[in-house]
């Protein structure tokens, strides 16, 4: 029998499809982050199954066993708390063990966080990119601002609301004036969608919301100069400063050219 990877609503519960119901209502086993979450799920629906717990701190052990089972012919499902298992989830340990193993696998797709808050943020281009969790270190969130800088297409992360404030201050330095969505509580009673500019919503999340965040930036404006590096940049700040320039007014005229941060460039010509 294949593995079958199960998406589950991100908020709301009837957020779930026919397909994924009839999978869960069949399988012999299904493995899930949190057995009393996934309870809940299945309880509104009225299904009853067998639930193994399947997290990041077990699944190095659970993946041999429930290898060997699929071998055997069961038929289990995987899902997580919310979303697509494997993505910034548990599952994909077990998927390449199992396709490894020959051993069909199958997706029931359904309920996205990442796409659900990029289309709501009015931010969607043709390009996208998700970054996962938003580093936990101020200067690795400064080096992923950075690298966006040049990224001409929306970014969709995950952060928790505790670090949110400190993040959007970090990312309003890094990438000035950009545009931005930070999505709370998706598809839930209190759902929020708060819309601006990463430094607007710096002062507006001033201090940590409560729920689940999904952070959504938009593409670049800028239009990097050819052959213009960071280096060559602020080499172009200290030049303007040489000659009399204010160095916020050289820092500004040199980001419009080039593309770099604003307060980067006035930050690391100092």
């Amino acid at each position: 029998m294949p593995l079958a990877i199960c998406a589950t609503p991100i908020g709301n519960l009837d957020d779930v499809t026919l397909r994924v119901l009839e999978e869960l209502r069949s399988s012999d086993l299904v493995l899930c982050e949190d057995t009393r979450h996934t309870g809940v799920l299945l309880a509104r629906h009225g299904l009853d199954a067998s639930l193994l717990s399947y997290h990041r701190h077990n699944e190095a052990a659970r993946t041999a066993q429930v290898v060997e089972r699929l071998r055997a012919g069961e038929r289990i499902a995987l899902v997580s708390d919310a979303g697509l298992p494997g993505v910034n989830d548990p599952g994909g340990r077990l998927i390449a063990a199992a396709v490894d193993d020959g051993i069909d696998v199958t997706v029931l797709p359904g309920p996205s966080a990442v796409e659900t808050a990029l289309v709501v943020s009015g931010l969607a281009s043709d390009r996208f990119q998700f970054v996962g969790y938003l580093p936990r270190r101020a200067a690795e969130l400064r080096a992923l601002g950075v690298e966006l800088r040049a990224w001409e297409g929306a970014v969709v992360a995950f952060e928790s609301p505790r670090r949110l404030p400190a993040s959007l201050r970090v990312l309003a330095d890094e990438l000035d004036g950009r545009s931005a969505a930070v999505c709370r509580e998706l598809t839930k009673r209190f759902e929020e969608v708060a819309r601006g500019s990463l430094e607007e919503l710096a002062v507006r999340f001033a201090e940590p919301p409560r729920g689940e965040i999904t952070l959504v930036l938009g593409a670049s404006t800028a239009s990097p100069a050819a052959g213009v590096d960071d280096e060559a940049a602020r080499a172009a700040v200290a030049e303007l400063v040489e000659a009399g320039a204010g160095r916020r007014a050289a820092a500004e005229v040199v980001s419009r050219l080039t593309g770099a941060s604003r307060n980067a460039l006035y930050r690391e010509t100092l």
